[in-house]
């Protein structure tokens, strides 16, 4: 049967440091407009798996909704928590996303993404991770590389857009006048705070945690210094290197910042990044994009060795809030930003308020 040899156990690889490694993707093949691949760019022929939790997958399903494609493409959404692949194979205890009754898998019918992987290929070896691109008439797997899909979405699909769906569906958020910008933020915005987060809460040795929690905030104050000066993070223009810095900064205080054990907080030590992360979440279809339960469910969920009790602590909040969580979060969000009037704002960076150890 596909997959019958036994997957890697999780999804959480460290170092000799004990520092967490991330797996590379291994399906990397792209939609062209020109149609030069097997891939042409179709309304209705591709399928985006995501997890509402993920912030790879939200940024896929944020650029969809952003550029006016949302009807372009099929959103098949995963449970919230890691479950049992196999069930029913006691010596297979690998646990990863899985679809339910409430998330069925309406294309194929399977049960979990792992089953999707080893239906492409019965040997491959990587993690059952999300987002994944699969086209619907060769019932493939085009991609699951987030940052490439990004990219795909962005200049592929233009044809495509719905130009009345929001003011930035005309938008480029990879323009060719930026791209050295942009390619710049994402070098240090990528390893230090995206996956910074996750080098934080899935270290087992405290130099590798000492290591990367002093990465997360020298990211945290760069990011903050930059926005005190300009809008975005490459100027005056929104672009990808924004919602990849986004998708991290929405998950930040209610998640990372405890269950990671990053610590600080954005909003009580980066007005700047604060408001920027508030301006992006209510731009026309991100709210969709944020589901703070299921982010909630999966992080205190689905890793024992971080939380083995799965205990959801009380939201941070609700600290400023009567409302329950989510909504106290989305009220947060929601307030005015202020972005206007960036680069008027306070350049006090957080460590210039303490010494430099944490």
């Amino acid at each position: 049967m596909p997959g019958d040899k036994k997957a890697k156990e999780g999804w959480v690889t460290t170092g000799e440091k004990g520092d967490f490694k991330r797996a590379e993707s291994v399906f990397r093949n792209w939609i062209k407009a020109d149609g030069s691949t097997e891939f042409p760019v179709e309304k209705d022929r591709y399928v985006v798996y995501i997890s509402y939790a993920c912030p790879w997958a939200s940024r896929v399903y944020a650029a969809i909704n952003l550029l006016g494609l949302r009807d372009v493409f099929e959103i098949i959404p995963v449970e919230d928590v890691f479950q049992r692949t196999r069930p029913d194979d006691p010596d297979d205890e690998h646990k990863g996303w899985v679809f339910s009754e409430r998330r069925p898998d309406t294309l194929l019918g399977t049960s979990t993404i792992r089953e999707i992987y080893e239906l492409q290929d019965p040997d491959v070896e990587t993690r059952y991770t999300v987002p994944i691109v699969f086209d619907k008439k060769q019932k493939r797997i085009v991609s699951n590389e987030s940052a490439e899909i990004l990219r795909m979405i962005n200049s592929e699909f233009g044809s495509l857009r719905d130009k009345d769906s929001g003011p930035l569906a005309e938008i480029d958020l990879y323009p060719e006048d930026l791209r050295e910008a942009i390619d710049e933020v994402n070098a240090w915005v990528y390893p230090q705070l995206n996956n910074g987060v996750y080098r934080c809460g899935f270290a087992v040795k405290q130099e590798a945690y000492d290591e990367a929690v002093s990465d997360v905030w020298d990211a945290l104050d760069k990011a903050e210094a930059i926005l005190a000066r300009q809008r975005y993070m490459t100027g005056d223009r929104f672009t990808e290197a924004d919602l990849r810095l986004f998708v991290t900064c929405i998950r930040y205080d209610e998640i990372y910042a405890e269950h990671f054990k990053c610590t600080r907080r954005i909003a009580d030590t980066c007005p700047n990044l604060w408001g920027f992360t508030r301006e992006i979440y209510q731009m026309p279809g991100i709210k969709e994009t944020v589901v703070l339960d299921a982010c909630s469910n999966h992080y205190r969920k689905s890793h024992p060795t971080i939380n083995p009790h799965g205990i959801i602590p009380i939201s941070y909040f609700r600290i400023k809030s009567s409302k329950p969580f989510p909504e106290c979060a989305y009220e947060a969000f929601s307030a005015p930003h202020g972005r206007d009037k960036a680069g008027r704002a306070s350049k006090s960076g957080f460590r210039a308020m303490f010494s430099s150890s944490h």
